[in-house]
């Protein structure tokens, strides 16, 4: 896991521009919304993030990428809330992490249908293998 000065110096090797005091914001807010949790795994939850916001350096993305890459599971995991990170973030930032949000939930939901359907179909395939068989 990057710590934050590794995290700003893979930005830098890209971006001279990139505005260090809105990553560290990101990375020092979500590490702090994330501190209580773990993943599956028993590692600290905000690796997943940072993780994230590491591979977009290496597709050298902007500052609003990187730092929404930060903050993108702040608002669907923990207490945190749209207005609260777009009080410290801005609406653009704000407006990044619910879309991702919501295009999380929306995968979930896929997923949800595309196990239900499965099931259908086997359910189908099996009464259908019953009545052939009379």
């Amino acid at each position: 896991m990057l710590n934050q000065q590794e995290l700003l110096e893979k930005v830098k090797v890209y971006n001279n521009y990139i505005d260090e005091n809105v990553v560290k914001k990101a990375y020092n807010f979500a590490f702090d919304v994330h501190k209580n949790q773990k993943r599956l795994s028993g590692d600290p939850y905000i690796s997943h993030p940072i993780a994230v916001a590491a591979i977009l350096c290496d597709l050298k993305v902007d500052t609003a990428t990187i730092t929404t890459a930060l903050l993108h599971d702040t608002i669907e995991d923990t207490e945190a809330t749209y207005n609260e990170v777009n009080k410290l973030f801005g609406k653009e930032i704000a407006d990044l992490v619910e879309g991702v949000t919501k295009i999380s939930r929306l995968e979930d939901k896929s997923k949800e249908y595309s196990v239900a359907e499965d099931r259908k179909s086997t359910r189908l395939n099996s009464s259908h293998s019953s009545v052939s068989r009379m």
